[in-house]
This record gives structure tokens, sequence and C-alpha cells, in this order.
């Protein structure tokens, strides 16, 4: 089977009505990302930190995967899939997506701040005395602001065997991730899919929504 490698970024989860980062009226304008998105902030003040992740825990838990999420797991009847996204939601998942990589954390998962062992968020709240079995806080299990990406190099390794390489919902600014696709030297094709995508290269550009573009898309992939 060939492999088929998708990575994913906020604009596919955008159209399941989650606010991006750069979203007019988001979240991030209400709130600087020093102030809530670095471990400095966390040091200066958890409660902040903690009440911004659990604000976007109850947005995503009113969320629901849309028709992107959910066409592209029809690929794994034909191919060998793998997503890796940026997205820290759990909307993949949730669409019955199996093989997923997160290079940014999980917003549905807490980590002790000293062992950074991984526990499940029940519901949305994670706060102040919330600790792990070492008695330690828990922090939202997401990669802040300068901080390293742990996953990155799985994520390498997996694109470097990519004979199919689906780019969606990402303007390919955010590093390291963006340099994904300097990796894909094996890719036959790459195909990009952002309403303002950009010709790069050979890179082959859908200039449309995620929900209307992947569902084509993975129709003619299982045809052909």
């Amino acid at each position: 089977m060939k492999k088929i490698v998708v990575f994913t970024g906020a604009g596919i989860s955008a159209e399941s009505g989650l606010v991006t980062f750069r979203d007019s009226g988001g979240l991030w304008e209400q709130y600087k990302i020093e102030d809530v998105a670095t471990p400095e902030a966390f040091a200066k003040n958890p409660a902040l930190v903690l009440n911004f992740y659990n604000i976007r825990r109850k947005q995503l838990l009113n969320t629901k995967p849309n028709n992107a999420h959910i066409a592209l797991n029809r690929l794994s009847s034909k191919y060998q899939l793998s997503i890796i996204t940026q997205n820290i939601d759990d909307l993949h998942e949730r669409s019955g997506s199996k093989n997923v990589l997160h290079l940014h954390g999980k917003l549905m998962e807490s980590k002790s701040v000293k062992t950074n062992k991984t526990y499940p968020i029940q519901g949305h709240e994670l706060n102040l005395g919330d600790l792990c079995e070492k008695g330690y806080q828990l922090r939202p299990n997401v990669v802040w602001f300068g901080e390293e990406v742990p996953e990155m190099k799985n994520a390498i390794e997996t694109v470097s065997q990519a004979k199919i390489f689906i780019i969606i919902g990402t303007s390919l600014n955010v590093y390291p991730a963006a340099s994904l696709l300097n990796y894909a030297n094996l890719a036959e094709r790459i195909i990009l899919i952002d309403p303002q995508g950009s010709k790069i290269n050979d890179i082959e550009v859908i200039r449309d929504t995620a929900t209307k573009a992947v569902p084509c898309l993975v129709e003619e992939l299982l045809i052909f």
C-alpha cells in the first residue's frame, strides 16, 4: 500500500467552529500570547493560563468533526494513512482517525510540571491544585512558544516515507512544523489545500476550503 501523509493546520478545525490563533474576534485578541502560551506566563500567573485553556477546552467539547476530518479516514481503505497535525484539538480522533501525531500537544490532556507524565482531562477544567500522583501541579499538555517540539523527529520520519503528501489548512508559516515540507523527498505528489494557498515549486494547490476540497480529493485518490 502506498503511504499517504496528511499534515493539517488550524484551517481544518476552523471549519468546525474552532477559532484560530489569528482569527479576528478570536480568543487571541483578548489575550496576549506571551501572557497565556509560554512557560514564563505559567510561572508568573498559572491561574490565568489554566483558565485560558479551560475556555478553549469548553469550546472544543461543544464542537464536532467536519466532513473533511471524516473523509480523510476513507483513504485508509486503499493507502497506509498517517495524519500529522499542528492542532491540539481531538477532532481527528473523534472522526475515527487511528494514526494521528500531534506536534503541538493535546488540549484534552494534562501533564505534570515535574515528571512530564500525561493524564486525560475529564470535562473541560484543569485548575490550580490539580496535582499528579507525585504531588506536582498539572499543566496543559501543549507545546508553548519557546518550548521544543518533542514529536518533530517522528514527524520528519513519517513525512520522509510519504508517496503522497497532503497539506490542509496551514499557511506553512509556523516553524519548525512548516519545515516538514523539506522532507517529502519521496513524494510523487504534494498537494496543498488552502483558500489562500500560494504556488510553491511543484506543489499542487487547491484554493478552496477543507470541507469542499478534501472529500473531492479523497474520491479522486480512491479511484486512481
